[in-house]
């Protein structure tokens, strides 16, 4: 049994209109909807302005007389402005949720041919959120004007995935998103492309704020310019990109490079100043390392994420700044909020999309293309190409996995690697000798201040560390392993760079790699943290 036929369409003061037996002579969009011989419309929803009450009892007599099984509803619809947008879509937003829509019985026309472009805007809106559970109707005039022609008409089905054509052109834009926030490089770690994936996806269609953590030089900073230029692709922002490294600001200077001030605001306050905030307007304000921020600032921060507003300095008027935050931290700011240096409030706002970039150490197989893409970039800017031979390619890429390379400054590090191996390859080679050279300059630079020399005497005081009584009770073989554990411990960046170094063979036998948290408990069994060991009175 076929489903009804049920056209949905507001009465066209114009299109519609005529009086007369003349008013057959012309095309009328909603009378011929009922004069196709190959079409039978079940029911007609006809939604009208009372002031055109009776032109739409008038359409209903016509349709009558040339569709008599077609039942036509007339649907009053008393907008004061049919050009305001709120308004329109307002009325028909609630007509649609109050209609009985039974689609396994009836198929539904929205017919957006009629009514002002703002009404037929709003019909294609509750089509393409499925409010109307249905498909567009177009109806066009017959070429040439002829009595009785009812024109054609054209279903248009907003169900993108049944266009195979437009489902490849989307799918072709999601790689090229991916590709730029990537810029370019074909990167094979499989949790960093889960990573920009999500990313991707959040960059285009959240306003929200975004917190990306993660080691210094993992490349926050890139990432977020690289959203921010995804965004302006899409037009989705017309003001600038912003960017602050939090960690330079102190004092009255930090509130005010952010906020802006009013003259004489503070000693040195000669004139007004925007502020960062204010510049960011309709655009991208990057924080990095936004946990050095003080918590004066970190309470006027989140009065203007979430109103929008906040007060310059020396003001006793608000300004107001439209802006999406991308916050960068290189620490636990959840340790940060547990300690009071960091505002929970604050925390809470911007922790609704919070990703972790992962250093260059734990994604190994992102080494290479990453080299490769540097290599090219060298050479598009010197002019000269530059490559590997193989021998010294295979020589650094095995160095360069292996655990002993440390990659403490993360790309940073690699980017200066690959600069020294460009710069001084005769002929634009890069041989093993200059490799060779470069790893012993690779391990002298991430070589523990304690390592350089064998005469310097150990500087772990144990009774310090675990207490008088613990300390006499561990064995030689005991005391020898914690005190070379502490040395690495500090002269090491963070838990996870220890970890790396002091399971540098065992981690790479386990399936699910953990270096931090293998440490964490070997310490807590004795007592320590991460803090203690580190001599971090602060904490």
């Amino acid at each position: 049994m076929s489903r009804k036929k049920v056209v949905i369409g507001f009465l066209g003061s114009q299109l519609d209109a005529g009086g007369g037996a003349g008013r057959w002579e012309k095309w009328r969009p909603t009378v011929s909807l009922g004069q196709h011989e190959d079409l039978v419309i079940d029911r007609v929803e006809l939604m009208y302005s009372p002031r055109h009450q009776g032109l739409a009892e008038q359409i209903v007599q016509d349709i009558g007389n040339v569709s008599p099984d077609t039942q036509v509803n007339l649907v009053p619809m008393d907008v004061a402005d049919p050009w305001d947008f709120g308004e329109m879509y307002g009325a028909l937003y609630d007509w649609a949720r109050a209609y009985p829509f039974d689609p396994a019985k009836e198929e539904y026309w929205a017919h957006i041919t009629t009514g002002t472009h703002v009404a037929q805007i709003c019909m294609f809106l509750m089509v393409e959120s499925r409010f109307i559970p249905g498909v567009l109707l177009q109806t066009s005039p017959p070429r040439r004007q002829k009595q009785g022609d009812p024109g054609s008409y054209t279903l248009i089905d907003l169900d993108l995935s049944r266009y195979d054509g437009l489902a490849q052109r989307f799918n072709r834009a999601h790689d090229e998103a991916l590709d730029f926030l990537k810029s370019g490089v074909a990167t094979r770690n499989q949790r960093f492309n889960a990573l920009i994936e999500e990313i991707e996806r959040v960059a285009v269609r959240s306003q929200a704020p975004i917190l990306l953590t993660g080691p210094t030089g993992a490349g926050k900073s890139h990432l977020a310019r690289r959203m921010f230029e995804l965004k302006r692709s899409r037009h989705q922002v017309r003001g600038e990109f912003v960017e602050v490294n939090c960690a330079t600001l102190r004092g009255d200077s930090a509130a005010s490079t952010l906020f802006g001030h009013k003259k004489g605001a503070f000693t040195g306050a000669a004139a007004d100043r925007a502020g960062l905030l204010r510049t960011a307007h309709e655009g991208v304000l990057f924080l990095d390392e936004i946990g050095e921020l003080g918590l004066d600032e970190q309470a006027m921060l989140l009065k203007a994420v979430e109103e929008k507003r906040f007060f310059p300095m020396g003001s006793d008027r608000e300004v107001s700044s439209d802006f999406q935050l991308i916050a960068g931290t290189n620490r636990d700011l959840r340790r940060d909020v547990a300690q009071g240096r960091f505002r929970e409030d604050l925390f809470a706002r911007i922790n609704l999309w919070a990703y972790t970039l992962p250093g260059l150490a734990q994604r190994s197989e992102d080494i290479e293309p990453n080299v490769e893409a540097l290599l090219a970039r060298f050479s598009a800017e010197s002019g000269r190409a530059v490559r590997f031979n193989v021998e010294a390619k295979t020589a650094y890429l095995r160095f360069a996995r292996s655990p002993e390379a440390l990659w403490r400054g993360n790309f940073r590090d690699l980017l200066s690697s690959m600069t020294r191996l460009s710069t001084l390859a005769d002929g634009g080679r890069i041989s093993t000798a200059l490799v060779e050279a470069e790893i012993q300059r690779l391990r002298w630079l991430w070589q523990a201040p304690e390592d350089a020399g064998t005469d310097a005497p150990s500087a772990v005081d144990l009774d310090a560390l675990v207490g008088p009584e613990v300390a006499a009770q561990l064995d030689l073989f005991d005391r020898v392993q914690l005190e070379l554990v502490v040395q690495v411990c500090r002269s090491s960046a963070t838990l996870s760079e220890a970890g790396r170094r002091l399971f540098d063979r065992t981690r790479t036998q386990r399936t699910v790699v953990n270096d931090a948290d293998r440490l964490r408990k070997y310490l807590m069994k004795l007592g320590m943290t991460w803090a203690t060991v580190r001599g971090d009175t602060a904490a």
